[in-house]
């Protein structure tokens, strides 16, 4: 594993960019994705310094599931969403496009999720924060 530390998950986690923040527990962080495929689409991120689902130990990547889990069920309560669309992706070649481990979290269906590409668009920060409030407000 080759994890660069100056990643812009990595700079969220250490408070030198800012985010929409859902849930945060010691071992993950979930936020608001800036360029969403859909409403509702959020982040999980483990605060182990992982590139890929490989290259976590798999204590870590227990405590980043149940933490995604937790979110996901939030997100799909907030959202009124009849499913929840879960997607990880390991690699560059697998399109993965920031370099630390990360799950998204769509309250959607992969039909509607083909209408809109990933990562293409950013999202206005104001939307993102009611978003984010609706999921917390799931959280409970």
């Amino acid at each position: 594993m080759n994890y660069d530390n100056q990643n812009i998950f990595a700079k969220i986690l250490r408070g030198e960019l800012p985010c929409q923040k859902v849930y945060e527990d010691d071992h993950s962080l979930a936020f608001m994705d800036i360029m969403p495929q859909a409403d509702g689409h959020t982040l999980v991120i483990p605060k182990y310094p992982a590139v890929t689902l490989l290259d976590i130990p798999a204590d870590q990547l227990a405590a980043l599931m149940a933490s995604t889990q937790k979110v996901a069920a939030a997100v799909k309560k907030a959202f009124a969403a009849p499913g929840i669309v879960l997607f990880q992706l390991s690699g560059a070649e697998a399109g993965q496009t920031v370099p630390h481990l990360h799950f998204h979290v769509l309250p959607s269906s992969l039909r509607t999720l083909m209408t809109r590409a990933h990562a293409a668009q950013m999202e206005d920060q104001a939307k993102l924060a009611e978003f984010a409030a609706r999921i917390r407000a799931a959280l409970g």
